[in-house]
């Protein structure tokens, strides 16, 4: 009898538990998905695509966009200025040139350090630092009081310029992939006004005040940028590279919030990277036919930009142009004892030529969109090479002066481009343990271009227009070729966190 009650309570006993079981699948269910949703992940990658496009971009854009205009202003000022001192100290055609190799040199140096520092200690400070290492050294500039200090300051100026170039980076790891071709570019449009700046500057400034007002005034936007750049945050991809994942998480949370969006579900993760900043990854197999050739590319892009800059401005000078409608006060030429001495400083029409042709750096921004979007990185880089080395040789041509504008207004046009397009290709190609510092060493190369760039265009130029200007064609030939040659095509690539 006590057997048959116990069998009773037991069989009860499982129905009862059979009962329950069938009661609870759908909270058992809930709780099999809600342990799903724990288990998913997402890369910062995937959160930069998600979150896509909206009003952090608009701010990152004007205000990383707004460096480029202190960058320019700071490169500018050169042409601006050469003038000015050689008839100040009576200086040498060397010695013109040597200011512009000084400001090159600090930048080269200071290039590499840059880079590796950025990707070992974070992007945000080496720009915030050259921010304000450029702006004290160019105010002190203002104060030098001989040729000697003047080109030791301005080499300083140009070591902080190459950690504000390290910006581009920093605004790069933020853009999702289907923006980067229109956005990249678009940049050109600050680098535009800062060149147009100094040159209303100079125009304003310099005829009253002096050289040395016009460059404590353009010391201004660099102040303003400084207390600009705390809106700005630290890479996301950098941190979850050096660990600090939580930080990453904690920009993207803001940025999604910012652009009205949402992160992907799940939580963020991403290895940690030991070897950051490793000169090792740009020469391995993956990479080192890739940055042996942006190396050249660099140097190439630099030496045509500001040999079309600085040949411009001597070419103006000097009156060197073949035009049949020169100013008459570009008939005289001062002639010393001890040799030449062009004591001409710029009329309002050399201004004026100068200004026109800075707004040939934005005039062909939609067919360096087409271009980017349709053929890609490498052939853009090709066709714009090609066409600046066409560019360079018709400058010799004998014509008027609206002739030669038109000529040097493309020519900054396509050199302007092939820069613009050969950082977006740089910083897309190489990994975020590496970018920065790949981005360190090919802007050193450029600077080499940008070293020698003067001696041909402000030495050589004196001697044969024709002879000056033929190496920067051949080189852009050349490069032309390098760059049909690179192994790797970028264009709507993912950016990638290793090697």
């Amino acid at each position: 009898m006590m057997n048959d009650h116990m069998k009773t309570q037991l069989v009860s006993a499982i129905h009862l538990q059979e009962v329950e079981l069938q009661e609870k699948p759908p909270e058992d269910q809930q709780g099999t998905k809600s342990c799903s949703d724990d288990d998913q992940t997402f890369t910062v990658e995937d959160a930069v695509e998600t979150i896509g496009f909206g009003r952090f971009h608009i701010l990152l854009f004007l205000i990383m966009g707004s460096s480029n205009i202190v960058e320019a202003m700071e490169i500018m000022l050169l042409a601006i200025v050469s003038p000015e001192i050689r008839c100040e100290w009576r200086l040498d055609d060397w010695q013109v040139a040597l200011v512009s190799t000084m400001v090159f040199l600090g930048f080269m140096v200071c290039g590499v350090l840059s880079g590796y520092i950025s990707d070992r200690y974070g992007r945000w400070k080496v720009v915030f630092g050259g921010f304000v290492w450029s702006a004290y050294f160019s105010l002190l500039t203002s104060f030098a009081p001989s040729y000697g200090w003047f080109i030791f300051l301005r080499s300083m100026v140009g070591c902080g310029v190459a950690g504000v170039s390290q910006g581009f980076v920093l605004k790069m790891e933020f853009i999702p992939a289907k923006y980067r071709a229109y956005l990249l570019p678009l940049a050109s449009i600050f680098w535009m006004t800062g060149s147009m700046l100094i040159i209303i500057l100079g125009m304003l400034v310099v005829p009253t005040l002096g050289w040395r007002w016009m460059i404590r005034m353009s010391v201004a936007p660099s102040v303003i940028l400084i207390f600009l750049f705390k809106f700005i945050p630290e890479s996301a991809r950098y941190n979850v590279s050096a660990g600090n994942v939580q930080a990453a998480v904690k920009t993207l949370q803001w940025i999604a919030k910012m652009n009205r969006a949402s992160l992907p579900p799940g939580r963020l993760v991403e290895t940690a990277e030991v070897e950051r900043g490793s000169w090792k990854i740009l020469v391995s197999s993956s990479y080192r036919r890739t940055s042996l050739l942006l190396w050249y590319s660099w140097f190439v892009a630099s030496f045509a930009y500001y040999g079309s800059v600085l040949s411009s401005s001597e070419l103006l000078e000097k009156n060197l142009l073949c035009v049949t409608d020169a100013d008459q006060e570009h008939q005289v030429k001062h002639r010393q004892e001890d040799g030449l001495c062009y004591c001409i400083p710029f009329g309002l029409r050399d201004y004026q030529t100068l200004l026109i042709s800075c707004l040939g750096e934005v005039a062909l921004i939609p067919l360096n969109i087409c271009l980017l979007n349709v053929v890609g990185r490498r052939k853009t880089l090709t066709v714009l090479q090609l066409l600046a080395a066409i560019l360079f040789m018709m400058v010799n041509i004998c014509t008027t002066m609206f002739g030669f504008t038109v000529l040097l207004f493309l020519l900054r046009s396509l050199v302007s481009m092939n820069f613009n397009v050969i950082y977006i290709y740089t910083a897309e190609v190489y990994p975020t343990v590496a970018r920065s510092l790949g981005m360190g060493f090919c802007t050193s190369f450029s600077r080499i271009g940008g070293m020698l760039a003067p001696f041909m265009a402000q030495v050589l130029m004196s001697q044969s227009v024709i002879l000056a200007l033929s190496p920067f064609a051949v080189t852009c030939v050349i490069c032309a070729v390098g760059n049909f040659l690179l192994p790797i095509e970028t264009k709507g690539r993912a950016l990638l966190q290793n090697s």
